[in-house]
């Protein structure tokens, strides 16, 4: 039975240890190693074997015959902002600054409450769609509206997915020439007391952590330079990585060059805004320059190929970022903008968006499949701990069931996630604990959750005098 919020009074399904048997197995390792009748066994979170044919029996415990399954590395979800799950289908029609204005003035009502809830249904549908690890940028903080990070750590907690969330920001209203209202930015040095305690509070870099804080001041036209440059060093004395939007709309181009006079790329690069330590959420309209510096510095890209074509934005060069060696990840982005929210969707919108741009040898199945799993993992500096199944990495993995009427005949099983109808999730793992089981969560009940979504939705809309 579910709790108030949601939760099944039981606890998670531990897999102390398991062995899956007679898979379709896809590692998204180095070499790309692939077995249509392989094992994965785990064992105290940790994958401790992996490979061709049945399991050696020597492998004691549960065994899972995954006949007719194919088995993958968890998604890793590179962007996304889980308050925005109760103002969907807002501004359906609208460019990205439209879609901004039209939801600032709600936005600026979260509390605790409505932002708990929102998370916990947005985490709750990642995982039903194959996510393992997931970051958040939450850069909204009304004056009254309580420890907002605080609220969304604990939904993560309870749905159970690894979790990378960013003490987002903006310092930069529209009395200053930025575009958010002035009552949801804060004071610079408000946001760096609060970001620095986030870390203190949050931050957990130890390895097989399901824990890790990042600094994300919004966007070019939402925050001052001032607070790039702060948060920069900042994050850099503490040890923790760096995000922000970038590169987003050709609005936003004209914007820098307009108030800067350079490209996104340049301006970032001008505040200590370029390296491995730093990723851009969509990184849509980058010039060859500002892809070479990115590839030069190891700066990484969120590519969320659904948010950016529901609004209008453009589509990212892909596989000229890929090529040039820059590390690139999926993301769904805010549910505002992507009702979805699926990171399964981003496999398939990723090749296909791309293909329609530069053709079918633009951007392969398996190609897709390694930009949500292993490409996600770099982009978070987690290319060691998560993003392939290989022995000693963390058992994040996926068990999607293609023995269904919607995929049987499908002849290469890759083809068949990417390309065909979602497949039913037969297991969802995160640190070897069953978050998905037969299709169903296991950590909360998903017709509570969206009950109270529903209602926080309502509440949220008639506090901002929308409802």
């Amino acid at each position: 039975m579910p709790t108030a919020r949601g939760v099944r009074q039981s606890a998670r399904m531990v897999q102390p240890g398991l062995v899956i048997d007679h898979a379709h197995v896809y590692t998204a390792d180095d070499q790309r190693h692939e077995w249509a009748d392989g094992h994965v066994v785990v064992r105290d979170g940790v994958v401790v074997a992996v490979g061709d044919g049945p399991a050696d029996a020597s492998w004691t415990g549960p065994r899972l015959n995954a006949h007719g399954c194919l088995v993958t590395p968890g998604l890793v979800n590179t962007h996304h902002h889980l308050y925005q799950w109760v103002t969907r289908g807002f501004a359906v029609d609208g460019t990205l600054f439209e879609w901004l204005t039209t939801l600032y003035p709600v936005w600026g009502h979260l509390d605790e409450d409505t932002t708990r809830t929102a998370a916990t249904g947005a985490l709750a549908t990642l995982a039903l769609t194959g996510c393992t690890t997931t970051t958040d940028h939450h850069y909204v903080f009304p004056r009254a509206g309580g420890d907002l990070l605080a609220a969304e750590v604990e939904a993560a907690r309870t749905v159970g997915l690894r979790f990378h969330p960013t003490r987002g920001s903006m310092d930069l209203g529209q009395s200053q020439g930025g575009l958010p209202p002035d009552h949801v930015v804060e004071d610079i040095d408000a946001i760096l007391e609060a970001s620095a305690s986030a870390v203190d509070r949050f931050h957990d870099p130890s390895p097989a952590s399901m824990l890790r804080i990042a600094l994300a001041p919004c966007s070019p036209f939402s925050v001052t330079a001032d607070l790039l440059r702060a948060s920069a060093e900042l994050a850099r004395e503490r040890g923790v990585r760096l995000h922000t939007h970038l590169c987003e709309t050709l609005d936003e181009q004209d914007y820098c060059r307009e108030h800067f006079g350079s490209t996104p790329v340049e301006y970032m690069e001008s505040l200590g805004w370029l390296g491995p330590d730093v990723w851009y959420a969509h990184a849509v309209h980058l010039d060859d320059a500002s892809i070479a510096r990115m590839a030069a510095t190891g700066t990484g890209a969120a590519h969320c190929p659904s948010s950016n074509a529901r609004l209008g934005a453009g589509i990212a060069r892909v596989r000229d970022l890929g090529d040039a060696g820059v590390p690139v990840g999926l993301g769904v982005d805010g549910a505002a903008s992507n009702e979805a929210a699926s990171m399964w969707e981003e496999l398939r919108h990723a090749v296909l968006f791309a293909r329609a741009l530069g053709g079918p040898q633009a951007l392969g199945v398996r190609d897709a499949l390694d930009l949500g799993t292993r490409g996600g993992a770099r982009v978070l500096g987690r290319e060691a701990e998560i993003g392939q199944l290989a022995v000693g990495f963390q058992a994040d993995l996926a068990v999607w069931d293609l023995s269904g009427l919607g995929h049987v005949d499908v002849a290469d099983p890759v083809a068949a996630l990417v390309l065909g109808s979602q497949p039913p999730l037969r297991l969802l793992l995160v640190g070897g604990e069953a978050v998905v089981s037969g299709g169903a969560l296991t950590t909360v009940d998903p017709e509570a959750v969206a009950a109270e979504v529903a209602a926080s939705s309502r509440a949220l809309l008639e506090r901002a005098g929308v409802a």
